[in-house]
């Protein structure tokens, strides 16, 4: 994370006017890391942009907090590889049962569902943030009935019940018992929950951005963090209880010691698609939601606007409205020059008239897809 940014440790793209010019231009590569804020910016452009093509247009899309009691975060936080999954999957189930009451009959909704383990402070803290349609399938008569209101009490006793029984059924041990009975007699209405009422934005890509503000992003930002005096960190957090501004001082291994349980392990999915938001679907329920709200004249207008997905290129040169490609002499356009990585070398120089496959010949085109800048192909 630190290397994040730095040509000399994590590599670099060098692009040069190839016919002789002055102009230079220097990219250097990213870490990928969960904790990187510089990172987190483009994955939550990215995140958007994909979020975009997939909601259905016509349908209010609104945001939903289902969270965990503080007495089960201890076994969560200790059994995260096998209770992570299970509880996606709960959200899921979750919002099922949570629309058919509401009409009266099975309705099959559908969500985004999207992984959050920290709060403000940036203690452990599992929840899930999602965006469901305000609806849902009819599977008898393959209608689609839309919900003007989803009221946030039934959604705490209908989070509840999935939630706890998965916990059970998971760690199936001695001590998770009690904590689950404990849950039921001190949550009699429910868990806590949040579902946006009201007006919406108009827009699926601001709902989707108001989602991924504060979950596709580190536990916690720069400028949260006051003071480091070698051993101890100050930083700040805004509290859910008082909603005042809370200062707290700890020390170095504390600090990062609650930041390293929300790296979640290589190829966990923490953002996944459920109901009629699920890929396999989305194509065969979608003119059947456009008929259905069409009936009852409830298609909202504008609720998709499709965000496309920026290339390094374009992100800088939208940033600083300049093109990082052009030359700043003659204004002519730069090629690729040089690709230097720290675990390859140099795998690209134009001097050289090949690039060896075992150098990262497959790594110099997928870096050339990301950048937005063409890398002259050599047999």
């Amino acid at each position: 994370m630190l290397a994040c940014g730095n040509p000399e440790q994590m590599g670099y793209v060098e692009s040069r006017w190839l016919h002789g010019g002055q102009g230079e231009h220097v990219v250097a590569m990213s870490g990928q890391s969960s904790l990187c804020l510089r990172c987190a910016k483009v994955y939550t452009d990215h995140w958007v942009s994909q979020v975009s093509t997939v909601l259905h247009e016509g349908v209010i899309s609104r945001p939903l907090i289902l969270t965990v009691p503080a007495l089960l975060r201890p076994p969560f936080s200790q059994n995260a590889t096998v209770v992570l999954s299970a509880l996606m999957r709960c959200g899921a189930q979750c919002l099922d049962a949570f629309y058919s009451p509401i009409k009266g009959k099975t309705l099959h909704g559908g969500s985004i569902i999207v992984l959050h383990t920290h709060g403000r402070n940036g203690h452990y803290h599992p929840q899930l943030h999602g965006l469901a349609p305000s609806g849902g399938s009819d599977g008898a008569s393959e209608r689609w009935e839309p919900l003007s209101y989803l009221p946030s009490a039934l959604l705490r006793r209908q989070g509840q019940w999935p939630l706890l029984t998965m916990l059970r059924q998971t760690l199936k041990t001695e001590a998770i018992n009690p904590l689950v009975d404990a849950c039921f007699t001190q949550y009699p209405n429910g868990l806590v929950t949040n579902v946006q009422q009201g007006a919406v934005p108009a827009q699926a890509h601001s709902v989707a951005r108001s989602v991924a503000k504060d979950v596709v992003s580190p536990p916690i930002s720069v400028r949260r963090i006051e003071r480091y005096a070698g051993a101890r960190v100050t930083y700040h957090s805004r509290s859910h209880r008082t909603d005042r501004m809370a200062h707290e001082t700890v020390d170095g291994v504390t600090f990062i010691g609650r930041m390293v349980p929300h790296v979640r392990p290589k190829g966990f999915k923490r953002i996944r698609s459920y109901g009629v938001q699920a890929t396999k679907t989305f194509a065969k329920i979608k003119w059947v939601m456009q008929a259905g709200l069409a009936k009852v004249e409830e298609v909202v207008k504008g609720t998709v606007k499709l965000i496309a997905r920026l290339t390094s290129r374009q992100r800088y040169e939208q940033s600083t409205g300049r093109d990082p490609c052009q030359c700043p002499h003659c204004g002519a356009e730069m090629a690729v020059w040089r690709i230097w990585h720290p675990t390859y070398g140099v795998i690209y120089d134009e001097g050289e008239v090949k690039i060896p496959a075992a150098s990262g010949g497959a790594f110099v085109r997928k870096l050339s897809v990301m950048l937005g800048e063409s890398v002259p192909q050599t047999p």
